[in-house]
């Protein structure tokens, strides 16, 4: 499988990275990243040297169009991902988008839409979910194990610059609504495995000098009268990720990477580089499902459920994204 690595920053690293551990370990798999598209020349070609990859261009289209690619993983800012993984399944290659896959409900249903009626494999890095102590909650709920009331969740860092998560300053804006929102309603939603009935959120104003909403928070109601509570924010100075599944039998929760409950912990962290990387089997699910051996276990209708609660969460936003909130002095 000859791939297009569409992006150069971190997260493009790390598909560099398992793109590699899986070719070392399987060759009938047998992956290749033959070329990295950068939004500079100089920039791609670095990552090239970086990473062992062949030939590095801030052509996108031209790589894109050629016959020697099968693939492409989009990996660039959040705000050209449908049109880029548009523009790839035109050209006939399947695409792993990294989250968000959209903008919006109507773009990832329309990319879905063109993934069917080309017989392309389209699917979505929601990678929390082949994080191991994740993938045990879910069996734990899944199984009858523990019966869910509730669910509450938190996901925040301090975000008031355009620095990515290793420091690195960038040029483009990150999305909290459809990026890590997107993982947040998802996992929640993926864990309980219920429909919803109810969607409310609450948004707050645009924050100086990003242009962003930097807090939020959103209330679900599952079928099953479960209630999920999820709080996102980019001005948190402790960062937090959690999820609290409170349930009638016991309450589990996963915090730092671990799974815990009352007793200590049930699963510890998936460390980077370890049998069960998470980037890894989300990858190699990727290509068996390109090389037609399996289903394509994440696909937009597998994450429509979240879409459709940030959609709702949008139109919040539209509706009083204009005013702008002053800085605190």
């Amino acid at each position: 499988m000859r791939i297009a690595l569409i992006g150069s920053g971190s997260i493009a690293a790390a598909h560099a990275r398992a793109i590699r551990r899986i070719a070392e370990s399987d060759v009938v798999l047998a992956p290749r990243v033959v070329v990295v598209v950068g939004r500079q020349q100089a920039g791609a070609e670095q990552f090239a040297r970086d990473h062992g990859i062949d030939r590095a261009t801030a052509e996108f289209e031209r790589a894109c169009e050629s016959a020697e690619i099968d693939a492409a993983i989009v990996c660039s800012p959040s705000s050209v991902h449908a049109a880029q993984s548009r523009r790839a399944l035109l050209a006939g290659k399947h695409v792993l988008c990294e989250i968000p896959v959209a903008l919006s409900l109507a773009e990832a249903d329309a990319l879905a839409a063109l993934a069917a009626a080309r017989g392309l494999t389209l699917m979505v890095c929601h990678t929390q979910r082949y994080y191991p102590a994740l993938v045990e909650a879910r069996r734990l709920i899944a199984d009858g194990e523990i019966h869910p009331h509730a669910l509450i969740a938190r996901y925040g860092f301090l975000r008031r610059e355009n620095v990515n998560w290793l420091g690195r300053r960038r040029t483009w804006t990150d999305d909290l609504i459809w990026h890590h929102g997107g993982h947040a309603v998802d996992t929640a939603l993926w864990l309980l495995g219920q429909s919803v009935e109810t969607v409310r959120a609450l948004i707050a104003q645009r924050d100086e000098p990003l242009g962003i909403p930097l807090d939020y928070g959103i209330l679900l109601r599952t079928v099953r009268d479960q209630v999920v509570t999820i709080a996102m924010s980019y001005n948190t100075h402790i960062a937090v990720h959690d999820y609290l599944v409170v349930g009638e039998e016991r309450s589990i929760q996963y915090v730092d990477g671990d799974l815990r409950d009352a007793s200590g912990i049930l699963v510890p962290r998936a460390r980077s580089g370890s049998v069960s990387d998470p980037i890894v089997e989300q990858d190699r699910d990727f290509l068996h499902a390109a090389r037609g051996e399996r289903a394509c276990p994440l696909g937009v209708g597998d994450i429509r459920p979240s879409l459709e609660a940030l959609q709702i969460l949008q139109g919040e936003f539209d509706r009083r994204g204009a005013v702008r909130h002053p800085r605190y002095p």
